[in-house]
C-alpha cells in the first residue's frame, strides 16, 4: 500500500505534538520571564500537547524557577560533550541539570553555520545529554544550494548519522528531530506542505532503516522554519509532522500562543 505523507487520515501512530520555542539570543530578562508566566497560566496540564522553551543560558535558572509546578519543559540552546574542563564559555549536561533544565537543543543550523561546529561532534553532544537525563533534540536540515543541486538526502543522512550514532535503539524514544531546512530559517520562507512532509516521511524512513520500524514510529519529528500561527496548524495536520519548533514567533506571547492553542 503506497501512504500519501500529506494525509493525516493515514496516521495511524499517535504521537503527542511538540510545540517548542527557540529564543535564540533574544528577550531581555524581564519579557522573558514575564512570557512564562503568560505561559505558564495560559498552559493547563499540558495532557494533550508538549511545550517546551530552549532559552538563553544566563536565564535558564530563572525560567526554571518561574516555570517551576507547570509543565513548561525548560531547554539549552547548545551543549558541550564533557563534563567539566578548560572549554571556555561552555556549558556541560551536569551544570544544566544543576539549575533545572530538562532538554537541549543539539546540531541547530545555526551552531553548524556560523561557529562551524562539526558534524561528529552532534554525536558526542547527544550522548552527553543522554547519560545526564536530558532530552536532546537533533536539528537537521539542508541549504538552499543543497536542495537545489540534489544533495538533500546526503545532507540529511550525514547529519542523522553522525548525531544518532552513539544512541541506542531503546534510547531512541528520548531523542527528538527537528528538520529545518536552512533556506526556511528567518527568512519568512516555509517549505510547502509537500516538501515539509516529504521530508519528514524520508527522516522516519531513515530511522527505520537504522533502528527498526517500531523505535521510528515513536520518535517525534518537528518542522522548524518561519513557522508562524498562520501556517503551524496546517503544518501540524501533516502525518509525520508531530511539532514545531518555532523562532521569531515564539518572542510574544499573542504570537506564540496560537500556536500552542491550535485544535487538532
Amino acid at each position: 500500500m503506497t501512504i500519501d505523507p500529506l494525509n493525516p487520515e493515514e496516521n495511524q501512530v499517535q504521537r503527542k505534538p511538540y510545540i517548542a520555542a527557540n529564543w535564540k539570543m533574544n528577550l531581555d530578562r524581564s519579557r522573558a520571564l514575564d512570557l512564562i508566566k503568560t505561559l505558564k497560566a495560559r498552559l493547563g496540564d499540558g495532557d494533550d500537547r508538549e511545550v517546551a522553551v530552549f532559552v538563553p543560558a544566563i536565564y535558564l535558572a530563572d525560567v526554571a524557577a518561574v516555570a517551576q509546578g507547570s509543565p513548561i519543559g525548560l531547554g539549552a540552546q547548545n551543549i558541550h560533550w564533557e563534563k567539566e574542563g578548560p572549554y571556555t564559555g561552555e556549558i556541560s549536561a551536569p551544570m544544566l541539570r544543576g539549575v533545572g533544565v530538562d532538554r537541549v537543543l543539539i546540531g541547530h543550523s545555526e551552531r553548524r553555520r556560523l561557529f562551524f561546529e562539526k558534524d561528529e561532534w552532534m554525536g558526542r553532544k547527544i550522548r552527553a545529554a543522554l547519560d545526564c537525563d536530558l532530552l536532546p533534540m537533533l536539528c537537521v536540515g539542508e541549504t538552499l544550494e543543497e536542495r537545489e543541486s540534489g544533495q538533500m538526502d546526503e545532507v540529511l543522512a550525514r547529519q542523522m548519522a553522525t548525531g544518532l550514532d552513539w544512541v541506542e535503539k531503546g534510547e531512541l524514544l528520548r531523542v527528538s528531530i527537528a528538520f529545518e531546512p536552512v533556506w526556511a530559517i528567518g527568512t519568512g520562507v516555509t517549505a510547502t506542505p509537500e516538501q515539509a512532509a516529504q521530508a519528514h516521511a524520508w527522516l522516519r524512513a531513515w530511522l527505520s532503516d537504522r533502528f527498526g520500524d517500531d523505535a521510528a514510529q515513536a520518535v517525534r519529528i518537528l518542522y522548524g522554519g518561519s513557522v508562524n500561527a498562520s501556517n503551524a496548524k496546517a503544518l501540524l495536520a501533516l502525518r509525520d509532522i508531530d511539532g514545531v519548533l518555532v523562532g521569531g514567533a515564539s518572542l510574544k506571547a499573542d504570537t506564540f500562543l496560537p500556536i500552542i492553542e491550535y485544535d487538532r
